[in-house]
């Protein structure tokens, strides 16, 4: 399992996205991989549209793949696993294969500890507050405000993943931090007592987790009895943005050929699935308070699919097609921020609603459609005039 280890990319995190300026340096070029790019915003697509054109496509067509597809467009209730349950996992993932590239590196050159602290927790801090605004903090102040999110727990498990890599020297201590953060879950959600529940009941009322959230976690909880971006979430999370952290570390080995990291992250992805299938009977998968199975196996699909693209575009140099997903990942943190403050669904419908009135049960792909192809061009705008926000 310590395969499972490192992966490239320059590009700082889903969220975290690297600033191209037209003075970037040719080290830098080197160093970035445009795979994390696409990777990226293929991710980002799904939530910005991509699943709901195919749910609207499923309502408006009889196409079995598309039947089938639309099924893993959704989140599953409670134990089990669908394609939608890997998005966020996917960006944490990806923002700890950031972290030998904005951490590690500077290490190496000497930059003090103390001065990266800083800037992961001024990192963190700006993270936590765009999910405040993301969860409508300026919309309806702070009565009944949710204060866990997505937003809020990529930036908290980024800090403590960074931390770790910061105060360490090698990948055996982070491995064995990797394995207490897990084995700490594991224990505490199947075998500390929670109370008027016992131990080991892992339902959304009798988990510790929500247990935790009910006495630990300020402001309101979205499922009333837990939070799955909860207090016991975001350390469990952790663990996925370390194990990208290790796919940095192999991506930014000089001694492995870029075959040979492939392979490693692509064996690497498989034991991970495999051994959270195996633990799946006696230990669910679970996302709303992400279990340790959900944990292994969205870091091995996590890793398959870096495999996969880093195989594709970096090692083989296919990019042909890959602009779409690459505009949308090098601004996802403005997407993602955008289409909850921007109403596209509006600008679309304003401009395309004399297609899709006539067009009846098509009318929605049409308008879904429009609203994609009107985000993409907004940061299309952003990417020609070099705008990248970063973190």
């Amino acid at each position: 399992m310590l395969a499972i280890a490192e992966l490239n990319c320059y590009i700082v995190d889903t969220l975290i996205t690297s600033q191209m300026t037209t003075n970037s340096t040719n080290k830098e070029s080197k160093e970035r991989l445009q795979s994390l790019d696409v990777l990226r915003g293929f991710d980002m697509f799904w939530i910005i549209g991509g699943g709901a054109l195919i749910g609207a496509l499923a309502k408006t067509t009889d196409w079995v793949w598309v039947q089938a597809l639309a099924q893993q467009m959704h989140h599953v209730d409670w134990n089990g696993f669908r394609f939608f349950d890997l998005i966020f996992p996917l960006f944490m993932f990806i923002s700890g294969v950031a972290i030998p590239y904005a951490i590690t590196s500077k290490r190496d050159k000497g930059v003090p500890k103390s001065n990266l602290v800083r800037k992961v927790t001024r990192r963190m801090i700006l993270l936590v507050v765009f999910g405040l605004v993301y969860n409508g903090v300026l919309k309806n102040g702070f009565t009944e405000m949710r204060v866990a999110g997505v937003l809020a727990q990529i930036g908290i498990s980024y800090f403590f993943a960074s931390l770790i890599v910061i105060y360490t020297d090698s990948i055996t201590p982070r491995f064995y931090w990797l394995a207490g953060i897990l084995a700490g879950i594991a224990m505490l959600q199947l075998v500390v007592p929670v109370p008027g529940f016992g131990a080991g009941v892992i339902t959304p009322e009798g988990s510790i987790n929500a247990w935790i959230d009910q006495h630990f976690l300020p402001g309101r909880l979205i499922y009333g009895t837990y939070d799955p971006e909860g207090v016991l979430c975001i350390i469990s999370a952790t663990s996925v943005t370390l194990m990208g952290s290790f796919a940095g570390n192999i991506l930014r080995r000089k001694g492995f050929s870029p075959d040979k990291k492939a392979l490693i992250l692509l064996i690497s992805g498989l034991s991970l699935v495999i051994v959270a299938v195996a633990l799946s009977p006696v230990y669910p998968i679970i996302k709303k308070i992400w279990t340790v199975p959900f944990n292994l196996l969205t870091a091995g699909i996590s890793f398959l699919l870096l495999a996969l693209f880093y195989f594709i575009i970096d090692v083989k140099g296919w990019q042909k097609g890959t602009l779409f997903f690459r505009v949308i990942g090098l601004n996802s943190i403005t997407i993602y921020l955008g289409v909850r403050i921007i109403n596209f669904y509006h600008t679309s419908e304003f401009l395309l609603g004399w297609l899709s009135k006539p067009a009846a049960g098509f009318g929605p792909v049409i308008i879904i459609t429009g609203a994609i192809i009107a985000e993409w061009l907004f940061l299309y705008y952003l990417y020609r005039n070099k705008i990248f926000l970063r973190v």
